[in-house]
């Protein structure tokens, strides 16, 4: 893709836009609001915006919705699929990291975003990939479609230790989705795979790695 820099005007406001979405890296998409933290126009924001993707430094999850139509005016949530380089810009190092009781969840979100869309790009499945939330406020953090229509739900837990309400999104959908849902798991840093019902269950985050590798 041939890039028009002569569209962009204030080049040094990228550094400073990138910071914003990296503070806000797996949450949704507000672009009113970055205009006003950020201090641009809405019309240079998304060109901004465009250009970040362009250069795969951000990704906009669109959102899953059984009604195709619905999936593009919904609210898309925003990553820096670069744990390193997000890890950078919001100044975590490895002397923070190792002084925390445990990682912080936006930045395993993110790293898990990374692997699925390494993951993908190399796959012959036809997989998509996509967020879930409906206006009750019921989520999955990812969800895979196959060319079938079928779900995976993905949802990501920074804690070693889970419960039965760590699973409620993912039930909400196995329960919306009958027919489409096929399965459905908690990756966290426990150590355990763990069953939490019929089609659910918890994962620890590094054998999940290791499968994909």
């Amino acid at each position: 893709m041939c890039w028009n820099w002569a569209r962009i005007e204030q080049l040094h406001e990228l550094p400073n836009l990138l910071h914003l979405l990296a503070t806000r890296s797996g949450g949704l998409l507000n672009l009113a609001e970055l205009s006003r933290a950020s201090g641009l126009q809405q019309t240079t924001l998304k060109r901004y915006f465009v250009l970040l993707e362009t250069l795969f430094l951000v990704h906009r999850l669109q959102p899953w919705d059984r009604n195709a139509g619905k999936r593009l005016v919904k609210t898309p949530k925003l990553y820096l699929p670069d744990s390193g380089l997000l890890s950078h810009l919001v100044g975590l190092d490895d002397s923070r990291l190792a002084a925390a009781p445990g990682l912080p969840g936006g930045l395993v979100e993110s790293w898990v975003l990374g692997e699925l869309l390494r993951h993908l790009a190399f796959s012959d499945r036809g997989l998509t990939l996509w967020h879930y939330r409906t206006q009750a406020g019921q989520e999955v953090d990812f969800v895979l479609e196959n060319r079938q229509g079928e779900l995976t739900g993905i949802e990501v837990k920074a804690s070693a230790t889970l419960g039965a309400h760590d699973f409620k999104g993912l039930r909400h959908l196995q329960e919306t989705e009958p027919e489409r849902f096929r399965c459905g798991y908690v990756l966290y840093a426990g150590q355990e795979v763990i069953p939490f019902g019929s089609g659910l269950w918890a994962v620890p985050l590094a054998m999940w790695c290791a499968a994909l590798r």
